[in-house]
């Protein structure tokens, strides 16, 4: 104990200096990427709005379409939340729905309810089964997609009879209106829908590719001419952007969070909660006793004494590290004033055999080894020096 009292404390935690030394690469590399990043985001952001945006002069923006309808006396406004695109229906308005798969359930029932028997018309860009089922319940997306670069009409539709052969063929749909204009087929199912309405003065417009819009495809086939004649029939044109910042993408109607995880993810996670408790169960079945094995290296005993001490040292723990002391230090002295080892640490038959080994009267015996902790670490060293004279003292007599 004298000698771990007086060691110095060492510290095998790396330094600030090492911690720079080691991570420093990795943080340069992180630094460079984020301002590459940063830069190129600074170049684009003043020229690119997005794909099938009608200010977008990029390859997939639709600009052209925009300035060519401008020409004809057709007006375009783009709009990024529900709230504006139900109030631009009517029957002098197009209204464009880009990506409708973009929008919730509830945005679009909102949005059907909007521009059913309104007189106006809708035209959904590539709808797939996951909006059609509520903007356009009559028609269905079919399993495949169409791999046909340009279709021809093969309909009485005015508009496809004049565009001619056009790039439509994304999506392939199925529809139950028997008044429903089915135009430019793909392997029979027809890439062009339009859907009249009730009020037979307004039409839903489905098509299963958005290329007649972009600005890299428009001068293709009959693209321009198709694209023209759907979205400039009325003096105005609303060109729905869906966006992420909309309130009403948010609105979940009073949905927990449980309700908003498709039901895959559920099943994903029971089937995972039930292959971790199997395989809990298979390991625990092999659990045993401890086996002892040997280590790899030779550790002396001087070490580990030195390291359980700095232990006790650091944790403060004087009561421990003093009856250490007074265990070991009874246990070596009972075979030596002949009592049994199982009786070393009772006072009752240690103290009496000590008492008559060392021809004393046994009292200052007792609190050296059964006494209180000691109440510092000096008290703890003097301890450790009278435990050491006491042993001397009886093999020498």
């Amino acid at each position: 104990m004298t000698t771990e009292a007086t060691l110095p404390a060492t510290s095998a935690s790396p330094t600030a200096r090492q911690v720079w030394t080691r991570a420093r690469g990795i943080v340069l590399a992180l630094v460079i990427l984020l301002a590459a990043a940063v830069a190129i985001a600074a170049i684009r952001s003043d020229a690119r709005h997005g794909d099938l945006d009608p200010r977008s002069a990029d390859p997939y923006g639709s600009r052209a379409v925009a300035e060519l309808l401008g020409d004809r006396g057709v007006s375009t406004r783009v709009v990024s939340t529900l709230s504006q695109a139900r109030a631009a229906t009517g029957p002098d308005t197009t209204l464009l729905v880009a990506v409708p798969d973009l929008l919730t359930k509830r945005q679009q029932s909102s949005l059907h309810s909007a521009f059913a028997d309104s007189g106006s018309r809708t035209v959904l860009v590539a709808p797939g089964s996951a909006s059609l089922d509520r903007l356009a319940p009559e028609v269905t997306a079919d399993s495949g997609a169409g791999f046909d670069s340009a279709l021809s009409p093969d309909c009485s539709m005015p508009a496809a009879q004049r565009a001619g052969d056009a790039e439509t063929g994304d999506y392939r749909y199925r529809t139950t209106a028997t008044d429903a204009d089915e135009c430019y087929p793909s392997d029979g199912r027809p890439t062009l829908l339009r859907l009249p309405d009730a009020s037979g003065g307004g039409d839903t417009v489905v098509i299963g590719s958005p290329d007649i819009f972009f600005n890299k495809r428009l001068d293709k086939q009959g693209n321009a001419s198709l694209a023209l004649q759907l979205l400039g029939s009325r003096p105005h044109l609303v060109w729905y952007l869906p966006s992420l910042s909309d309130i009403s993408a948010t609105d979940s109607g009073g949905q927990s969070f449980f309700d908003l995880l498709p039901s895959g993810w559920l099943w994903g996670t029971l089937q995972l909660f039930i292959a971790a408790a199997l395989a809990a169960l298979w390991r625990a079945r092999r659990l045993g006793p401890l086996v002892p094995e040997k280590l790899p290296v030779a550790i002396r005993a001087s070490e580990t004494v030195e390291g359980r001490a700095r232990l006790y040292r650091k944790a403060n723990a004087r009561d421990r590290a003093a009856n250490a002391l007074r265990s070991t230090t009874r246990t070596r002295l009972t075979p030596l004033v002949g009592v049994p080892v199982s009786q070393a640490h009772a006072p009752e038959a240690l103290l009496p055999a000590l008492s008559a080994h060392l021809h004393g009267d046994g009292q200052t015996l007792h609190p050296l080894l059964f006494g209180p902790p000691p109440s510092d670490d000096a008290a703890l060293i003097a301890l450790a020096d009278q435990l050491d004279a006491l042993e001397r003292e009886v093999r020498r007599s």
